[in-house]
């Protein structure tokens, strides 16, 4: 099976450095794969970030659970772990955002809810921001646009 067994990293780092190299290490610790619940903490930790960068622009955030387990499954790697998790939000969410907050509707601030569409995009899916600014306060409901994603 291709199941890892405990020791094989020593057989790995015995086969890939030199005993002069491995002299020099102090310690190795071998990390247990991340589970679903890590994976999703690790994306709150990520909004999270954002949450507050945009409460600096007076923009209240809410992301819905979709785009949590989204985020979960396509900015996890089990070689990278959580590594390339920033730059599917950098992609996603916030190139989303970047018009809408220096040109759009949340320049005066806002109210905002972020959300994922699986369907759209041709099945690849895209960003689906619902925005009530400060400026159209009596306009509650806006229809949710579609935004840009990576794949432009």
């Amino acid at each position: 099976t291709a199941e890892r067994q405990p020791g094989d990293e020593m057989a790995d780092i015995k086969r890939l450095f030199t005993p002069e190299f491995r002299n020099r290490l102090d310690a190795i610790i071998s990390f247990k794969p991340l589970d679903r619940e890590i994976i999703l903490r690790v994306v709150d930790k990520f909004l999270l970030q954002l949450e507050q960068q945009l409460a600096e622009k007076k923009v209240e955030v809410t992301f819905t659970d979709i785009l949590r387990k989204h985020l979960a499954a396509k900015g996890f790697d089990p070689l990278m772990g959580a590594r390339p998790m920033q730059r599917l939000i950098q992609d996603t969410i916030r190139k989303a955002l970047a018009d809408e907050l220096l040109f759009g509707a949340l320049v005066q601030g806002g109210r905002l809810t972020v959300d994922w569409d699986a369907a759209a995009k041709d099945g690849a899916g895209d960003v689906l921001l619902d925005i009530q600014s400060t400026a159209a306060e009596g306009h509650e409901g806006e229809t949710p646009s579609p935004a840009a994603t990576a794949t432009d």
